[in-house]
């Protein structure tokens, strides 16, 4: 396999096409249209310039990494890419129209592969054109940090798809684990939950945004608080896998908190547009609550 296709050049997408190239697969990175694909490439290109000026790379591993990556304004270019990972929104509505409009040019032997952090993978197969080549392949933010990939398989999935996928992962030197095909898989499955809970726990008063994610981060030795950690994620993102959650089970214990919800309403999703829990308009994240 020499080439992989990205659909999405968001914040996922970028990273994906980003280690891809780094691992020496050309990379096709398509989006809504070629402006925003250009768009992704450019930010790769930033955080590049990023990783020469700390002389983690060389100027010229920089360059050779971003020829590599190819942005294209439809999906016909991916037609020879042995593997095409969707990194879209996290909505299934959207992912289904993807995958059926890719499945008009996916290669015979192709793999198609979906990103999703929590939607059934059978369910999403349902979309595609052959769900034996079919299979999520979770990757976690920052991409070129982290170090991880869930594989989910499917139902239908077929060994020779994983094969291809544990081949890819590996060249990639990232840690695979495999899930079964359970709403939010591993990670989401214990992670969503407890951020939630968080929520719950602010809406009820029980204590301050600092305190709550000062109290996990040090009496649980966490990196960071759940506050935090969703204002990272993205505010919006971690109540569409809740929501999730919460339907495909039935289960009333992931019910979203109603916090939650109304920041998500007010449209403060997180670090992405500088207001969630904290306030990043200044030097120092301020709590907004």
């Amino acid at each position: 396999m020499r080439a992989v296709g990205v659909i999405g050049a968001g914040q996922m997408g970028a990273g994906i096409a980003q280690v891809s190239a780094g691992a020496g697969y050309h990379v096709y990175l398509s989006d809504l249209d070629l402006e925003k694909a250009q768009a992704g490439k450019a930010g790769i290109a930033k955080s590049l310039d990023k990783l020469v000026a700390k002389e983690k790379i060389g100027q010229d591993e920089a360059d050779t990494l971003l020829s590599r990556i190819e942005p294209v304004a439809s999906y016909e270019p991916m037609a020879d890419a042995g593997l095409i990972i969707e990194a879209a929104t996290e909505r299934e509505e959207i992912k289904r129209k993807i995958f059926e409009a890719v499945g008009k040019i996916l290669g015979h032997q192709a793999v198609l592969a979906s990103n999703t952090s929590s939607i059934p993978i059978t369910r999403l197969a349902q979309a595609s054109t052959d769900p034996k080549r079919f299979i999520g392949v979770h990757f976690f933010n920052p991409v070129p940090v982290m170090g991880l990939i869930e594989v989910i398989r499917g139902l239908a999935t077929s060994d020779a798809t994983v094969d291809i996928v544990r081949q890819y992962g590996e060249a990639l030197g990232k840690q695979l684990v495999f899930a079964q095909d359970a709403p939010g898989f591993i990670v989401n499955r214990v992670l969503m939950p407890m951020i939630n809970e968080a929520c719950f726990a602010l809406g009820e008063g029980v204590a301050t945004i600092r305190d709550i994610d000062t109290a996990c981060q040090l009496g649980l030795n966490h990196p960071m608080g759940p506050l935090t950690l969703a204002d990272f994620i993205g505010l919006d993102t971690c109540l569409e896998i809740t929501n999730v959650l919460f339907h495909s089970t039935g289960d009333p214990k992931f019910r979203p908190a109603p916090l939650l919800q109304k920041y998500v309403e007010a449209g403060w999703y997180g670090r992405k547009v500088k207001r969630g829990f904290y306030d990043y308009s200044g030097d120092v994240p301020v709590p907004t609550r």
